[in-house]
């Protein structure tokens, strides 16, 4: 009985985790881990807690690319991901792209670095009765690829920062995926306020450590920095 208890129990946290494992292009959804770096969580759908490790950047499993492919999308185009089976917390999504160095490819490169800038937040919204968020129950997500940006390869990434248990330090659970993309079309914009991963934020951060239960919070502050626009 203790033995069905606990695998019962883990059924239940894997079913409540989630992940984003398929790329969303030109209109529809690819395969899983095509042109998605295969995360550590592929299997048990855990999150990242530790904002200063290295799987808070891309989550990777292994090092390298992982056999994941690169696509081309047009600047402006909106892309996304899907969320497997569902964004089943309620929390922040946001999105963040890098450009990959000169000499580096998409496929090739780790995406170190201040290099990552914010094109996406999506916070609660906030009511006397409780905040709600936009995101929970979402089976994809998706932005718009800045259409000023310059072409060329970009690491594509999504965070959902989970908030139902972020009460104390540790609490929020991070779900993160990476892309990998071939930017057509675009501008001449460079973006500025650009961050690295791990470093960009801290476990003490007002959008991280939070109880969005009791009291009822009347502002909400994403961390990061602005989202970049054109």
């Amino acid at each position: 009985m203790k033995a069905a208890a606990a695998l019962l129990a883990l059924m239940s946290a894997v079913q409540a985790h989630y992940t984003f494992p398929a790329l969303i292009a030109g209109g529809g959804a690819t395969t899983k881990w095509e042109y998605v770096r295969k995360t550590t969580n592929y299997q048990s759908n855990g999150p990242v807690t530790d904002v200063t490790s290295e799987q808070f950047r891309c989550y990777q499993l292994a090092p390298g690319n992982e056999g994941a492919k690169t696509m081309t999308v047009v600047a402006g185009e909106t892309v996304g991901f899907t969320a497997d089976a569902s964004v089943s917390h309620p929390g922040t999504l946001q999105f963040y792209m890098a450009k990959v160095p000169a000499g580096q490819t998409a496929d090739s490169w780790d995406g170190s670095g201040a290099v990552w800038f914010k094109i996406f937040s999506q916070g609660p919204n906030i009511a006397p009765s409780g905040l709600t968020w936009p995101s929970q129950g979402a089976s994809q997500v998706s932005t718009k690829i800045p259409e000023c940006i310059p072409a060329g390869d970009y690491l594509f990434r999504v965070e959902h920062i989970a908030l139902h248990s972020a009460g104390s330090a540790g609490g929020a659970q991070t779900y993160i995926s990476c892309a990998q993309l071939t930017v057509t079309g675009g501008g001449s914009k460079t973006p500025t306020e650009l961050v690295a991963f791990p470093g960009a934020y801290k476990a003490t951060d007002p959008g991280i450590l939070i109880n969005i239960y009791y009291p009822i919070p009347t502002s909400y502050t994403a961390p990061g920095p602005a989202v970049f626009t054109c």
